[in-house]
């Protein structure tokens, strides 16, 4: 089966956009890891899947699969990127649409200045929501966060990190680093996102604090590997920053990938705000294995 395809990348976040607006193309698990290798096939972080709108309130459904096949819930680079696509192919004429997700709807709009604002919805605190089992742990309370110990196994040499966990529709773990150039993002990275207290697996961010609007990050994603950048992860690393008394709205968060600035008024019930860039790199048409 050949297909039509869409590269595009978000502060070195990249993927593959496909478009289901006039039918399914009905691709298996295999057939994504087809499409996100980057050897035999297109190269991708993530699979964005553009689908007709399921309801009169939102404009599309969004789909994401990450590069192993499975589906995600959220992905905030990803979004810019669907809402660039929608607008730039003409599937829509609004710069500012509401899109359907695994875990809810969420608002992009493209800005003057070409990058692409996305409501994220707002920010859940609580363990049980991330979801992140907490039995037999005593956190480590810093302002209004909850830090928490996560022993690792040997391999980590029997280390123990503090994370605080976050839910952005999909599962953050984040702890901060001296230097995240140093940090031992691929040694802690594999051990935390398959951790048994994360029975969803998880993202992990190691944050760097410059000052309380200046962050550096790294993001190991569930399913992925490390990633150039990784917008929800930014989110979630953000929150976590403010909830500790470390950061304030807004923040300036510098991936290897690119910029990307978060905004978040602190109250749980208030969304998060993300803005960043959204760009083609080249479109295509490639054969699918049966």
């Amino acid at each position: 089966m050949e297909i039509r395809f869409t590269k595009m990348q978000g502060a070195g976040n990249d993927f593959v956009v496909l478009d289901e607006t006039a039918g399914p193309l009905g691709l298996r698990a295999d057939q994504y890891r087809f499409l996100a290798d980057r050897h035999f096939g297109v190269g991708a972080d993530q699979i964005l899947t553009v689908r007709p709108a399921p309801a009169p309130e939102v404009d599309f459904e969004y789909i994401i699969h990450n590069a192993d096949g499975g589906e995600v819930e959220q992905c905030g680079n990803g979004a810019r990127c669907f809402a660039r696509f929608v607008y730039d192919k003409g599937l829509t004429g609004k710069k500012a649409i509401r899109v359907q997700t695994k875990k809810g709807v969420i608002a992009p709009e493209l800005m003057p200045d070409g990058r692409v604002t996305v409501n994220m919805g707002r920010p859940r605190l609580d363990p049980a929501d991330v979801p992140f089992d907490t039995s037999g742990l005593t956190p480590v309370v810093q302002h209004h966060a909850k830090k928490w110990p996560v022993a690792l196994d040997d391999q980590a040499q029997d280390a123990t990190v503090f994370v605080v966990s976050v839910s952005m529709g999909n599962p953050h773990g984040v702890l901060l680093v001296d230097d995240v150039d140093t940090a031992p993002v691929q040694a802690w990275g594999p051990l935390l996102e398959s951790h048994p207290r994360f029975p969803q697996r998880v993202n992990v961010g190691f944050l760097q604090v410059q000052d309380a609007q200046h962050v550096r990050l790294r993001v190991y994603e569930r399913g992925v590997g490390e990633t150039l950048a990784c917008g929800t992860g930014a989110c979630a690393a953000v929150v976590a920053g403010i909830e500790q008394g470390l950061l304030q709205s807004p923040v300036d968060v510098q991936t290897r990938g690119g910029l990307l600035t978060i905004a978040w008024s602190g109250d749980a019930s208030d969304p998060v705000m993300m803005t960043g860039p959204a760009t083609t790199v080249f479109e295509g048409r490639i054969t699918i294995p049966d």
